[in-house]
């Protein structure tokens, strides 16, 4: 045995628990407001931070010291003032930035919350339903996607989508499949009143929240919303169907894809944004790599294997064992990649599929019969 390896992997290990630790405390600071009072107060004690948020002052102090160790607060030990740097602040107090991450602290809460309940999944081969989770993990998932569909929806991923910008100003039909609290559906309603919008999700908080999201926005007129799963009767005659990193929560991919394109008008696009991901596990062990395989093992494939699949053939054709290690109904997962998404829309009758836009966390994939 390599006793220095034996060493090096240990280290590595009681890392990896304390990040864990770390990103309890980090949701305890977004949560009690932490990170948006050291944004505004600058250099602070842990005896001003108490006064400014009312909280008790020893278990600011430990707090404090805590966010140093991870490195995310700096320290002058002349002062002994803890710093939040602008630069810093962007990230974990402006929720309103393009770069804003505390969301992910709350989802995190969430994963955590589902852990007991996959020891008897794992046994069993059973699934966990969306709707089961605590509920963190909806609002938590909302605010961590948030800032990235603001930051490119309208203003890359679909002017990369072939015609689909002409469609959405002359007056379009769309479908927001697994829209959550409506954040995707409601940024395109903002920006193209023209058209017609329309979001799907099983869970019936989160279509209540979009639902009152919309009223807030005023686009309500064009926008409306419906507790429905992702498979169900969708309707039809769609210039525009997306999936918002949710096509890898269906159970059976081609089957969903393939009622997506009989629900299309003619002419129309699929649209998948999904996690960045390459074709093999050894090209997805960076940061996104990780941190979707974790999601998709405690969420997002527990909530695929909840639902029935769907043995039949698809539009009069055969099963497609899509990597040899499967049917088509078995569950992507989150960090499918984009040689097996293509496969998918293929074997769902698309004749055209493209990865049309991508950036640090998700591909934007088109597809057209």
């Amino acid at each position: 045995m390599d006793l220095a390896e034996v060493e090096r992997f240990t280290y590595k290990i009681a890392q990896d628990q304390a990040v864990a630790t770390v990103g309890a405390l980090g949701w305890l600071g977004d949560r009690l407001g932490l990170w948006a009072a050291l944004a505004a107060a600058g250099p602070v004690t842990s005896t001003e931070l108490a006064a400014a948020t009312g909280l008790a002052e020893r278990y600011l102090r430990e707090w404090l010291a805590s966010q140093f160790a991870a490195g995310n607060l700096r320290h002058d030990p002349a002062s002994g003032r803890f710093h939040l740097p602008a630069e810093w602040a962007a990230v974990l107090a402006d929720p309103n930035s393009p770069v804003a991450s505390a969301g992910g602290y709350e989802s995190l809460m969430g994963f955590y919350a589902a852990a007991d309940r996959l020891v008897e999944a794992f046994r069993t081969g059973g699934g966990i339903g969306w709707g089961t989770h605590d509920p963190r993990l909806y609002s938590g998932v909302d605010r961590f996607f948030g800032p990235l569909y603001r930051a490119s929806l309208v203003s890359e991923w679909l002017p990369a989508l072939d015609g689909v910008v002409e469609r959405l100003r002359a007056g379009a039909k769309v479908l927001d499949v697994g829209c959550g609290h409506g954040t995707s559906t409601l940024l395109m309603a903002e920006a193209f009143p023209m058209s017609t919008f329309h979001g799907v999700d099983p869970h019936p908080e989160s279509i209540h929240a979009a639902r009152t999201a919309a009223n807030r926005a005023r686009v309500a007129d064009w926008t409306t919303f419906s507790v429905a799963p992702v498979t169900g009767d969708i309707g039809n005659g769609y210039d525009l169907v997306c999936f918002f990193d949710s096509f890898h929560h269906v159970r059976d991919a081609v089957a969903a894809a393939a009622a997506c394109r009989r629900a299309m008008a003619p002419g129309g696009t699929l649209m998948l944004v999904e996690p960045r991901a390459g074709d093999s596990v050894q090209e997805n062990t960076d940061v996104v790599g990780l941190t979707f395989y974790a999601a998709s093992t405690l969420v997002c494939l527990p909530d695929a294997l909840s639902q029935h699949g769907h043995d039949h053939d698809h539009d009069g054709g055969h099963d497609h064992d899509h990597d040899g290690d499967g049917d088509a109904t078995d569950a992507l997962g989150g960090m499918a990649g984009p040689a097996r998404l293509r496969e998918v829309l293929t074997a769902a009758g698309f004749g055209s599929v493209r990865v049309a836009a991508e950036t640090m966390v998700n591909i934007v994939v088109e597809a057209r019969s």
